[in-house]
């Protein structure tokens, strides 16, 4: 089996602009599969813009022949409808269920980067003429509109300029055609879920899986995590999907691609806004231009309510709807100290070891406490060991991960929530801390266990 850490050899620049035309928004979707759908299609007969919506995007004279641009930024909402059965493939019907995944993603074409928010399915908001409710039930009750306005009242009135929706059969279609993806299974799933009829059962480690062990992979919920984690694996899989689609193996595949994949999907995207998509996926260059987000918050008590919900932290929501979408409902001094310094006593930072090492985590830890950072405690070894050291921005706070990369001299900041959910920053040591300084410290276990 290939080593999955290895970077995929880039495209030749003659195929590269086909690859991105259709496959761009793979990138952009943490559901891993809706995005490479969204650039396959053109629209539905009868399905365009909402009346009432800007342009967001003109005609230029780009190279390869993509005419289109993207002239502002634009936020796209993107729902994975689950199941509904006896509905058939094609239909209005298919996509009349309750949301399954949910993500904003937020195209800027003058910073050439790509937000992504992932919205947890049981996150608890107000459903006009419904009352409170869990966001997935939106799409069930009004469709994407309501959806997409229940979206925008929960996010601080943030603009939902497009959508897109696709039945969750497409993941296993797109996995196949692509020849499976090679993922990381981090523990052991087994699991059946009568409901949607599905029987998950994955073996823990490297694998390649195909399109059912790829859905088990993004659908399974009983880990501890419920659906956040769920969201956490299946940002885990855009990427796995992502460094598929660098193959050039997989332009033959294209044609196939594109007629099976058209009966999953619905959206108001034109045919000339997805092009201008697929223009503003040429200039994505970089894997820091892509940054993952879950909304944050919490799991309500058993005592809170009747049902289980994931309750947003507004504060949070409003961090990242500074540092991800651009809106000024707090302003990011807000956020940091003096001249960019931050104050880490208001962050919980997990620590986690992956060098296969004993102690390195402790001895991280200490190092950090010695830095006078208190909030920190260490967490279960991650079973796979790697070379360069993540810092994981969990809660969104992308000036905080700066910041104590600055401190630390090393390492990464991933912006994706696939640390500990109980954390702000997760640091997952690398093999990279072994060549610091720091770690020929002795280590004193300062710092809490969980």
């Amino acid at each position: 089996m290939s080593n999955p850490s290895r970077p995929s050899p880039k495209p030749k620049p003659a195929r590269r602009w086909l690859l991105w035309s259709c496959l761009f928004l793979i990138t952009a979707s943490a559901s891993a599969t809706v995005g490479a759908i969204a650039a396959l299609l053109v629209p539905h007969p009868g399905v365009g813009p909402t009346e009432n919506s800007t342009a967001v995007a003109e005609r230029d004279g780009t190279q390869f022949g993509l005419q289109y641009r993207i002239t502002r930024p634009v936020n796209l909402l993107i729902m994975g409808i689950d199941r509904v059965p006896e509905a058939q493939p094609g239909t209005p019907e298919m996509l009349a269920g309750r949301s399954d995944t949910m993500l904003l993603v937020r195209v800027e074409p003058r910073k050439k980067n790509l937000s992504i928010l992932s919205i947890p399915r049981d996150t608890q908001v107000n459903i006009p003429d419904v009352g409170i409710a869990k966001i997935n039930y939106a799409n069930e009750v009004g469709g994407p509109e309501l959806a997409a306005r229940v979206v925008s009242r929960t996010l601080h009135e943030v603009s939902v300029d497009r959508y897109l929706r696709f039945n969750t059969n497409a993941l296993r279609e797109l996995v196949d055609l692509l020849g499976g993806v090679e993922v990381f299974v981090p523990e052991r799933m087994e699991y059946v879920d009568q409901t949607q009829k599905l029987t998950i059962d994955l073996e823990e480690g490297w694998q390649t899986l195909n399109g059912d062990q790829a859905e088990q992979f993004a659908r399974f919920r009983h880990d501890g995590n419920g659906d956040i984690g769920r969201v956490q694996r299946q940002q885990a899989l855009v990427k796995a999907i992502q460094q598929r689609m660098t193959s050039p193996s997989v332009l033959p595949r294209l044609p196939k691609i594109i007629q099976v994949m058209q009966q999953y999907i619905d959206t108001n995207l034109s045919l000339e806004e997805i092009l201008a998509l697929a223009n503003f996926g040429l200039k994505i260059e970089n894997q820091s231009d892509i940054r993952m987000v879950m909304l944050p918050g919490r799991f309500s008590g058993p005592n809170e309510f009747v049902a289980s919900y994931w309750l947003m932290d507004p504060e949070g929501r409003d961090r990242v709807m500074s540092q991800y979408f651009g809106q000024s409902a707090i302003a990011r001094d807000d956020f940091l100290g003096q001249e960019g310094d931050r104050d880490f006593d208001t962050l919980r930072i997990a620590v986690q070891n992956a060098t296969g090492r004993p102690e390195v985590a402790e001895k991280v830890a200490d190092y950090l406490w010695d830095q006078g950072i208190r909030n920190v405690y260490i967490i279960q070894d991650w079973p796979d060991d790697l070379r360069q050291t993540q810092i994981i921005v969990q809660q969104g706070d992308l000036d905080g991960a700066k910041a104590l990369k600055r401190m630390l001299g090393f390492g990464a900041v991933e912006a994706a929530s696939v640390g500990d959910i109980n954390s702000d920053l997760t640091i997952r040591v690398g093999d990279d801390w072994l060549e610091s300084p720091s770690a020929d410290l002795p280590s004193a276990t300062k710092a809490s266990a969980n």
